[in-house]
C-alpha cells in the first residue's frame, strides 16, 4: 500500500493477467482444429467373403493367373496342369470361355516375388469384364511359371 499527503491509503490496481488466458485460448483451437482433421468419411465397399472348407483336388477347375516382373501372363487350369505362357490380349477370351463352360469358375491371381501390382490389377479387370465374380489374389510368392 502506498500512503499519499492526502491521508489515504492508494490501493494497487488490479491487473487482468490475459497471458494464461491466451494459452487456454490457443489450446482449445489446437483441440479444435485435430479434432476437425480427424473427421473423414468413410467409405467401405461390400465385399463377399468365401466360406472356409476343404476343397477336393479332384474335378478342380480353378484358374491360376500368374504375373511376372517381365510382364508374362501365365495361365493353369487346375491344380495338377503345367502353366502356359499367354499374352495379355489373350486373357479376356479365355476367361469368357471358361466361364461359360464352368458351372462355378473361380480365379487365383498369383505374382512372382518382383512383379509389379499393375499387371495384376489388368487381370483383375479382364476378371470382372468377363463376369467371374469368385477371384481371389495369393498373397504367397510363388516362382514364374509355377
Amino acid at each position: 500500500m502506498i500512503h499519499c499527503d492526502t491521508g489515504y491509503v492508494a490501493r494497487p490496481k488490479a491487473r487482468i493477467e490475459i497471458i494464461p488466458l491466451i494459452d487456454v485460448v490457443f489450446f482449445l483451437l489446437a483441440t479444435f482444429v485435430l479434432f476437425t482433421l480427424s473427421l473423414q468419411k468413410m467409405r467401405s465397399i461390400e465385399v463377399t467373403l468365401p466360406q472356409g472348407g476343404v476343397e477336393g483336388v479332384e474335378g478342380d477347375s480353378t484358374v491360376f493367373i500368374q504375373t511376372s516382373a517381365e510382364g508374362a501372363f501365365y495361365w493353369k487350369k487346375g491344380r495338377d496342369t503345367p502353366a502356359e505362357l499367354i499374352s495379355a490380349a489373350e486373357i479376356g477370351p479365355r476367361l469368357a470361355h471358361y466361364k461359360r463352360t464352368v458351372p462355378v469358375p473361380r480365379v487365383l491371381i498369383r505374382t512372382d516375388r518382383t512383379a509389379k501390382f499393375g499387371a495384376a490389377v489388368v487381370v483383375l479387370d479382364e476378371v470382372r469384364k468377363a463376369g467371374i465374380t469368385q477371384v481371389s489374389i495369393e498373397t504367397v510368392a510363388v516362382r514364374t511359371g509355377g
